[in-house]
């Protein structure tokens, strides 16, 4: 089984899949001084929904095994995801030449600390996230209404292609 490690979420290796923005403390320019007692920090990430109505849901992941089994993605629509209450593991791959086989010799996986929104562009390959430390974790999804119903293609992994995520060893 092809292993592959988790990387910090950094804008040269993402820019490729998405945007992202850390919505709990900001690195962004506020619209006035970030000490009052109210900031505002304004357009931080886009999403692109084409004239539909955004639709904001939950997925909560329990622990499972650190395996990447399956996998989808969107023609039409950019998808948003943050992890609300625990920091997640998020793969992505951008498209193959094929649409129904997910392309695991390009798959990149991410650590993604809660709080943090993830913007991923259409074409993009992807699925459900990881827990980093074995408890639930809910992230907020934003889709056009229904898109998982009407444009989301999912591929399931071959066993013999499956990718296993793994932490990096830490240095002594």
């Amino acid at each position: 089984m092809k292993t592959v490690s988790v990387q910090p979420l950094s804008v040269e290796k993402f820019h490729r899949y998405g945007s992202y923005a850390a919505l709990i403390d900001p690195c962004a320019d506020a619209t006035g001084p970030k000490d009052a007692p109210i900031v505002f920090f304004r357009d931080m990430v886009q999403q692109e929904l084409f004239g539909s109505n955004p639709s904001f849901s939950t997925c909560r992941m329990t622990a499972r095994p650190l395996v990447i089994d399956v996998g989808e993605y969107h023609n039409r629509a950019c998808e948003v995801s943050m992890p609300l209450d625990n920091d997640a593991l998020v793969w992505v791959a951008a498209a193959g030449a094929e649409a129904d086989r997910v392309p695991v010799e390009r798959i990149e996986v991410f650590y993604v600390p809660k709080g943090t929104l993830l913007m991923l562009r259409p074409g993009v390959w992807h699925h459900a996230a990881f827990s980093v430390n074995r408890k639930p974790v809910n992230v907020m999804i934003v889709l056009p209404e229904r898109e998982y119903m009407t444009d989301c293609i999912c591929a399931q992994i071959p066993k013999t292609e499956q990718v296993r995520i793994r932490f990096p060893e830490k240095k002594a």
